[in-house]
């Protein structure tokens, strides 16, 4: 028999204190919602954690070994985050000069919270369907969560203005959203076993949902307007190329491997019908023609499907990669300059650490900490000196790494075998042969408070986020707890004390040059200390509690606090 579960630990504690703090910061229509999900998260989170593993409805998706299910803090981080930046625009738009981009964050709000409940909904069924367990109170209680956040949130979309049957087309349109994520996470589940949690593949769903949402309302808002001057989705035309060109380009890598699988079934079908005598190709003639396939599908969609895209939803007339060349180009030696230092770094960095991984005893953990140091080197001036800039080389770097990442899971020749030996020297228990997810972390990390703060923003420190909690918290809490640490939180955690503090105190003392240098830059700073002070504390519990993957959800949590 399943043990009773805990249902306050210190990470829904911390969790909690961290989605209060962005509702009560909120209007009430925006927050109650907000609530009502954490509750919800938090009765399916119990819920799951409390069954038993091999009596538990959701056992045939394998999740990360060592991990709890993290579906309260997977379930309210997006959603918070979004609320948060509305709150910030809120703030800076004042004067509803641009009512427009209120509106679409408004929607894309909805749409993370709809996407978030419609995943707890579908656990939900799971458990309740399954005749192995009985119905327990919190079951109970998260599906009647589930109907309040339903009821509140129509109230709030329909009841708002006198446009009903308007609001009604629209919420038709967010529950896509949530469809769209439960399809998803199971893909996740189902194709990556043992990679994430749910709480990780609940955060990686409701994102890229999220993501591809907003190039399908710029597509269809584009299409709409040239047909008619009244449109369902109104997105705000205030986007710039550069934004555009890596949404388009990271949109086509997503898509590629649908391209490049539908492309070898045709081969295999034409090949069968072409020539019967020949029952099998040898093995390595077929990983030549599968990397044929693959290269020329990528070539397909970078030269000819992205400037597609990228055509109709911006009106850009020129190629991607030739407004790249230009832009890096024209007008600016820094950009050159910062390219040539990014390039010094890197190859100095991977070249010493990877020499030492093969031959040294030192930890892997430590090994791994290194590179955030790396990143606070590499991304750091150029946040201060080209934020423009880093913005590209973010998305070039992200689409870098899912290329290579397509090509050692699927053994491209002739860098599938390569770059997959180069890759596990820096491993750890979080990741797997399947997929290897720690370089995607750290960069994203990096780089989302980065993007979500481009165009309007007060908040000087909120697009170092990812660089300050990665970069200078995380691996001091890791380097002093290991070295020094000796007071744990838990029994069972290997966080301590003395860590957390030293992860608390080198990010505010990093904000506190940070601010100094960014003043002496032109900067026109409003950061609250208080508020400061909340923000680096939340976040620096939350690494100390979690045993989920702290370098997806703490930048985000950062930033979000950072925003309010």
């Amino acid at each position: 028999m399943a043990m009773a579960p805990a249902l306050l630990t210190g990470e829904r504690f911390v969790v909690f204190l961290f989605a209060a703090r962005v509702a009560l910061a909120a209007p009430a229509y925006l927050a109650a919602p907000l609530v009502v999900l954490a509750a919800a998260a938090l009765a399916v989170e119990v819920a799951v954690d409390g069954s038993a593993p091999a009596s538990s409805p959701l056992r045939r998706f394998k999740t990360r070994p060592g991990a709890s299910s993290g579906i309260l803090l997977g379930a309210t981080t997006l959603p918070s985050v979004m609320l948060s930046r509305l709150i910030q625009l809120s703030r800076i738009l004042s004067d509803p000069s641009r009512p427009e981009e209120l509106a679409y964050l408004e929607m894309q709000y909805w749409a993370a919270s709809i996407s978030c409940l419609s995943v707890l909904a579908f656990f939900l069924w799971q458990m309740r369907r399954s005749p192995s367990i009985g119905i327990s109170k919190y079951l109970k209680y998260g599906s009647w969560l589930v109907v309040l956040y339903l009821v509140t949130s129509f109230l709030s979309l329909v009841l708002k203005t006198d446009e009903g049957l308007m609001e009604m087309t629209k919420t038709l349109y967010l529950l896509c959203h949530g469809v769209a994520a439960v399809i998803l996470i199971k893909h996740i589940l189902e194709t990556f076993p043992s990679c994430s949690s749910f709480g990780e593949a609940l955060l990686v769903s409701s994102g890229l949902v999220l993501y591809f949402g907003d190039m399908l309302a710029h597509t269809l808002s584009k299409m709409e307007f040239s047909m008619s001057s009244e449109s369902l989705i109104h997105t705000p035309g205030t986007r710039s190329d550069m934004a555009t060109i890596t949404q388009g380009i990271l949109l086509g890598l997503f898509l590629l491997p649908l391209i490049y699988r539908s492309s070898l079934q045709v081969w295999d079908y034409c090949r069968k019908h072409w020539n019967q005598r020949a029952r099998a190709v040898e093995e390595h003639q077929r990983k030549r023609i599968g990397s044929a396939v693959f290269y020329s599908s990528l070539l397909v969609v970078l030269l000819f499907l992205v400037p597609l895209w990228t055509r109709l939803v911006q009106g850009l007339e020129v190629h991607p990669f030739v407004w790249i060349v230009n832009y890096m180009f024209t007008d600016s030696h820094e950009r050159l300059a910062l390219c040539a230092y990014w390039i010094c770094v890197i190859y100095a960095s991977v070249r010493r650490f990877y020499s030492i991984s093969k031959r040294s005893k030192t930890e892997r953990i430590l090994l791994r900490k290194y590179y955030h140091l790396v990143a606070v080197l590499i991304f750091t001036p150029a946040v201060i000196f080209q934020p423009a800039f880093l913005d590209l080389a973010f998305g070039a770097a992200f689409s870098v790494f899912l290329i290579l990442e397509m090509i050692r899971i699927w053994e491209i020749y002739p860098l599938g075998r390569v770059v997959h030996q180069f890759m596990n020297a820096f491993t750890d228990h979080r990741d797997s042969e399947i997929l290897i997810v720690s370089h995607f972390s750290l960069l994203l990390g990096c780089a989302l408070p980065k993007w979500m703060s481009s165009g309007l923003n007060d908040r000087p420190l909120a697009p170092f986020a990812g660089i300050l909690s990665l970069g200078i918290g995380d691996t001091m809490a890791s380097m002093i707890g290991y070295k020094y640490g000796v007071l744990r939180w838990s029994k069972t955690g290997k966080k301590t004390i003395e860590g957390t503090a030293a992860g608390i105190t080198s990010v505010l003392a990093a904000c506190s040059i940070l601010v100094s240098l960014l003043a002496s830059s032109g900067y026109i700073l409003s950061q609250n200390w208080l508020s400061l002070l909340i923000a680096v504390t939340l976040s620096g519990l939350l690494e100390a509690y979690t045993a989920q993957l702290d370098n997806a959800f703490i930048p985000l949590v950062f930033y979000s606090l950072l925003c309010l």
